[in-house]
């Protein structure tokens, strides 16, 4: 029986994530669910996407992952699922939401588009394709049924990929962009700890986004600030992340995911 680990943009406060999980229990009894995060902000393809691919790494062996951030429910997308060459599953949506993860397993080894209507629910809403398509295939695909059931194969290479953006170093400035805000309000960029130190900066940063400009520093962990100061650290994931001690970098900087960055030395 494999895991299924669970991600989406449902939140908390409504009944689609647990009635999810209720359509699977119903289905395989004996299921395993590993609810990740229901917290990806609304819509956030790109950052749903980050979390699916940061959190792999300690995700259970062969695990099916069951990720959907779906603005385009109802729409031309495709249902698919992946088979990643390291033997995980992927089902969501065809868009960009479940490539970068698939890839990181060791590769997408076949993709498959769902459809198969004898695994899906009756009838099937146009707008919950979560608990209508994606939930009940999770559920069978994590009892045994093989991914090759599930509907005809696509070429991984028609699948929609998502324009990841990427940091460049140009005349002494780092330009990012935020890719996601946590609820503490540290915000992760679209950036290594390799880039960061490439860029050779120093330990005294400005931090420029929104057209204001910020004194930050460089430190390993919170403690290494006073209360309320403005620290560029690496985040538990290995990305880059401006953050408030004892604050949110968020709402101090008025950041969002998608807003453009910059890192530059301090001047003296």
């Amino acid at each position: 029986m494999r895991a299924i680990c669970f991600y989406s943009d449902y939140g908390y406060q409504d009944d689609f994530a647990g009635t999810c999980r209720a359509v699977i229990k119903r289905l395989v009894p004996s299921a395993e669910v590993i609810d990740v995060t229901h917290g990806i902000a609304a819509h956030d393809v790109l950052g749903g996407a980050f979390v699916l691919r940061n959190t792999l790494p300690y995700m259970p062996e062969g695990a099916v992952h069951l990720a959907v951030v779906d603005p385009g429910v109802g729409g031309p997308r495709r249902a698919l699922v992946l088979r990643g060459g390291g033997g995980r599953l992927f089902v969501g949506p065809d868009n960009g939401l479940l490539v970068l993860a698939a890839e990181a397993d060791d590769g997408i080894a076949a993709a498959y588009e769902l459809t198969n209507r004898e695994l899906w629910l009756t009838p099937v809403s146009a707008t919950f394709h979560g608990r209508d398509i994606f939930a009940p295939v999770a559920a069978w695909l994590a009892n045994g049924k093989p991914v090759e059931q599930c509907g005809r194969t696509v070429d991984p290479a028609s699948l929609v990929r998502l324009d990841v953006p990427e940091a460049c170093i140009e005349e002494g400035v780092l330009y990012a962009t935020a890719l996601l805000v946590d609820r503490f309000g540290n915000v992760a960029l679209n950036v290594r700890q390799e880039q960061l130190d490439a860029a050779a900066l120093g330990d005294r940063l400005e931090v420029i986004c929104g057209g204001e400009c910020y004194l930050a520093q460089v430190a390993a962990t919170f403690r290494g600030v006073r209360r309320s100061d403005i620290l560029v650290l690496i985040d538990s994931y290995g990305q880059v992340a401006v953050a408030v001690n004892e604050g949110s970098a968020a709402d101090v900087l008025s950041l969002r995911p998608g807003d453009a960055v910059a890192l530059r030395r301090a001047r003296e």
